[in-house]
């Protein structure tokens, strides 16, 4: 079958960084938005998706403004829910309890929030659902190293090597099939 490109980017800066946003929707900063439309000029998709979050909407609705493209909204690329640590610092929660998050988020989730599986079935079932043709998603850092696992292969620990600062983009070259698969062609900050 044959290879498509897709490209990942992730949102631009919230107006309050530092947060551990899940669910909570907030907004990117207009130097956010503008960071994400430079990052995608230089790509040619001809699909542009969307987690629902307004820190990706707005952007996607900035480069879709941009290229002519109208973003899909898909809610499956959006970020892990963190629970009661959703909307909070990091420096506010029990260190132990993100620590174990961090190392294992399987089985130390955040309390009350998704489990890694969670997260990664949610993608796998964006990835299925994609058409095979160049396409551009704007998702949060989670989405990314989910994407990274499953068509990669990359373990929970190697994920963590990926540094994907607001507004990074990663670029895969995918094989779709039975069992899809990828090759990094690029990531940018």
């Amino acid at each position: 079958m044959t290879s498509y490109h897709l490209h990942l980017l992730r949102h631009g800066e919230p107006v309050i960084p530092g947060l551990m946003l899940g669910r909570t929707d907030m907004a990117p900063t207009q130097e956010g938005i503008d960071h994400c439309v430079r990052q995608a000029r230089a790509l040619h998709v001809d699909q542009l998706i969307a987690s629902h979050r307004t820190r990706c909407r707005l952007p996607a609705e900035a480069i879709g403004a941009e290229q002519d493209l109208t973003p899909a909204l898909d809610p499956r690329w959006r970020e892990l829910d963190f629970g009661e640590w959703d909307g909070r610092a990091a420096a506010d929660l029990d260190a132990q309890a993100l620590s174990l998050f961090w190392a294992a988020p399987e089985t130390c989730p955040p309390p009350g929030g998704e489990r890694w599986s969670d997260l990664r079935d949610r993608v796998s079932a964006a990835l299925t659902g994609l058409t095979p043709r160049s396409t551009l998603v704007l998702t949060h850092g989670g989405p990314m190293r989910a994407t990274l696992h499953l068509l990669c292969g990359f373990d929970w620990p190697q994920l963590w090597s990926f540094d994907l600062p607001y507004g990074a983009l990663l670029s895969l070259q995918v094989w779709p099939g039975d069992r899809p698969s990828a090759q990094i062609v690029g990531l940018a900050r």
